[in-house]
């Protein structure tokens, strides 16, 4: 057996320990363990789970391959350095305080903004300046050649990124989702008389980007209807800011958008909201938190106050009765740059429709920043069916290795959040034959469907 003192990694080191049963206790009182190893040895445990699936898997592949190959395996899925870091309770020395965030001004980067204003950065030693881009293009751009340090990103960005998929391939990893829910259909006012996906037959759409949960969200409730997306309607990019003014202009029919512009789209009276996306995927994610995999290995400290503020700042948002403060601090011209009205209206979920009814949705949007790897592996699924991704895909290794669900879980619980015990979950649709997606079967899910183009 390889002696411990004969490993270059701490990683090595741990899977030799786990061999030979000397992981610390959960006992903070034992002469030579300190909350922090047994916290690292928490995170290591966690994400060789994630990994292998099973203690007995693990031992099985360490004994096929020797433990510096299985370490070697573990440190090129996960920043297992980042992730210790992040798990702490107290931030080490800051590597960098000046911080450049990028974001799109729309309500899911709500934690990502708000923490400037409202001090959340700066409680964890940060000084950062979010830097709002005009379109998801951009904000990709800017992140990949490090003009910015960490970014708000749309939750399928992460996974097409690191694969390489309309971009360079870059190694990126996401460890919080921003906000679940807070999209919408809507329509030009000249189709208030559209009751279904068929009536829609030849309408002219936009979506901020191709890989987003928009597009793939509309495509879902259109080929659920018996819409093919890429044959009976047009589908195109506009950034958000740009929406309302297609939509009045009449280039668009209607879109599948992030708020606050469906409902700036009823507060200029040239819309109307036909359906909130969680009548689509009650919870489903939409934006999220993400960052280079270089920059969270080479500055974990850092990484780790971030990630802390954007945990908080979620956890904030989350809170109903903190709704309206948000919204004033969000809207200026230097973030949403939106009236405060349009901006309570989506935080609030208390909204006029665009078609004479005033609504009370509190879950219109929320904020959790759990990021499930079933989640990813349905987006996954979704590029391949619209033919996004041609090659075979591992849905859980990618999952693993860009959603940090495992990290997510340990910095919750060390800020004394409750957080989910598992990375899986099965997930509830309302529309559709296939109401019930299962990260166990990605391939049948996909072959479920009448619409697909693989």
């Amino acid at each position: 057996m390889l002696r411990r003192d004969d490993m270059a990694s701490p990683v090595d080191q741990l899977l030799v320990a786990q061999d030979e049963r000397e992981l610390p206790e959960s006992n903070f009182g034992t002469n030579s363990q300190s909350a922090e190893s047994v916290l690292d040895a928490a995170v290591e445990r966690s994400i060789n789970h994630a990994i292998f699936g099973s203690e007995l898997r693990r031992r099985e592949f360490v004994r096929l391959v020797g433990a510096g190959a299985a370490a070697a395996l573990v440190n090129s899925i996960f920043p297992l350095g980042a992730a210790k870091a992040l798990a702490q309770e107290k931030t080490g020395p800051i590597e960098k305080k000046e911080l450049k965030v990028g974001f799109i001004p729309i309500t899911c980067a709500t934690p990502i903004i708000m923490a400037e204003p409202m001090g959340f950065y700066k409680k964890h030693g940060l000084d950062v300046q979010v830097y709002k881009a005009s379109g998801w293009a951009m904000i990709r751009d800017m992140s990949i050649n490090a003009e910015t340090d960490a970014t708000h990103m749309l939750t399928p960005m992460p996974l097409s990124i690191s694969m390489g998929i309309g971009s360079q391939a870059v190694p990126y990893v996401m460890p919080a989702v921003e906000n679940i829910n807070g999209q919408a259909i809507t329509l030009h006012i000249k189709h208030k008389g559209v009751k279904e996906a068929k009536d829609m037959k030849g309408f002219k759409f936009c979506v901020p980007f191709d890989y987003s949960m928009h597009n793939f969200l509309l495509r879902y409730y259109l080929a659920e209807g018996g819409i093919d997306p890429d044959k009976d309607v047009q589908i195109r990019v506009v950034p958000p800011p740009e929406m309302v003014a297609n939509l009045k202009a009449g280039n668009v029919d209607g879109y599948l958008a992030p708020d606050p512009f469906n409902q700036r789209a009823v507060y200029e009276d040239a819309g109307f909201i036909f359906m909130l996306s969680k009548e689509i995927w009650p919870g489903h994610p939409c934006c999220a938190f993400a960052a280079r995999k270089e920059f969270a290995e080479k500055n974990p400290n850092t990484f780790q106050a971030l990630f802390k503020s954007i945990v908080e700042a979620t956890q904030y948002a989350h809170q109903a009765s903190n709704r309206k403060e948000i919204a004033a601090a969000i809207a200026p011209r230097n973030f949403l740059n939106q009236p405060v009205e349009v901006v309570e209206q989506v935080l609030t979920g208390i909204y006029p429709d665009g078609l004479g009814n005033n609504k009370n949705v509190p879950d219109r949007i929320d904020f959790d920043p759990f990021p499930y790897h079933s989640m990813a592996i349905w987006i996954l699924t979704q590029m391949k069916r619209w033919g996004y991704i041609k090659q075979d895909v591992n849905y859980k290794k990618i999952a693993q290795e860009v959603y940090l669900a495992a990290v997510c879980r340990e910095v919750m619980k060390s800020m004394g959040y409750k957080a989910p015990a598992q990375n899986l979950a099965k997930h509830q649709f309302t529309l559709g034959k296939n109401k019930i997606f299962d990260p166990d079967a990605p391939e049948d899910y996909i072959r479920g469907f009448a619409i697909r183009r693989s």
